[in-house]
């Protein structure tokens, strides 16, 4: 299903490329509210979800479940590492997850397989900061 390219939509769009990191509609939303464009939150979840399959948008689970987003900033399939404390993102090529993934999927009798890979740690600058202030988090993400 082909969406229609509305005002809302980008609007939506801009609002995701202007945000730092991986966010989830719900702050996107309140971006958009406090901003008074009249755009609701089923407008921002629908266009969310036509920009993540148009490949216009990263999507991913949170380690609680919660769907996030990002402007995507590079085409074709990819991975991420993720800072579960500043939102820091390092997109990376994951070629042995890739043979592991169709060879798993092969030996098992499937065909067009795919699959998400998404890595949660801690980055480097937040690690530091840990060590000479235990319990700090960075305040902003790291580009």
């Amino acid at each position: 299903m082909v969406q229609r390219n509305t005002w809302q939509r980008e609007r939506v769009r801009d609002a995701l490329a202007d945000a730092s990191g991986f966010v989830s509609a719900q702050t996107l939303h309140a971006t958009l509210r406090d901003e008074n464009t009249g755009i609701g939150l089923a407008t921002v979840y629908r266009a969310l979800a036509g920009l993540a399959a148009a490949g216009d948008a990263d999507q991913l689970q949170s380690p609680e479940g919660e769907a996030l987003y990002r402007a995507c900033t590079s085409g074709g399939h990819h991975h991420h590492l993720i800072c579960r404390n500043c939102g820091r993102t390092v997109e990376i090529a994951a070629t042995d997850v890739e043979q592991w993934a169709h060879r798993t999927a092969a030996q098992h009798g499937f065909t067009q397989a795919e699959h998400i890979v998404d890595i949660f740690g801690v980055c480097a600058a937040c690690t530091a900061l840990q060590a000479e202030t235990p319990g700090a988090v960075a305040k902003e993400p790291l580009a």
